[in-house]
């Protein structure tokens, strides 16, 4: 089986006399199949919030911030602190789901790790 990429983290036999080249061909595949998923966790987008959704933050699955909203409720300016707190969590909300995607995403690859 496998995820989408193809990839189950099985090895496999050489089989016949083309052992070799089959290995390397299987690398190559491999390798593009990471790049695939690399590009994946470059583009797919994961939301935080807290408070109910006072503050929401977007970010993409390497951590990267795109966007932050927060409603006017949220704002005071006698709590700027509260606010802050707000961000934070949102942002850190946001991490994790990130980390949690990227993990399911390359969990096929774990066994490849510091290969290429």
């Amino acid at each position: 089986m496998g995820n989408k990429y193809g990839y189950n983290g099985a090895g496999g036999g050489m089989k016949g006399g083309g052992g070799m080249q089959n290995l390397m061909k299987q690398a190559q595949q491999m390798q593009q199949k990471l790049i695939e998923a690399q590009a994946e966790l470059d583009e797919k987008m994961v939301e935080g919030s807290a408070s109910g959704g006072l503050v929401t933050v977007e970010c993409t699955c390497k951590k990267e911030l795109k966007a932050i909203h927060i409603k006017p409720e949220a704002v005071d300016p006698d709590d700027v602190e509260m606010l802050e707190d707000l961000v934070l969590a949102a942002v850190n909300d946001a991490y994790g789901k990130a980390q949690a995607e990227e993990e399911r995403i390359m969990a096929p690859f774990a066994a490849m790790k510091g290969m290429f």
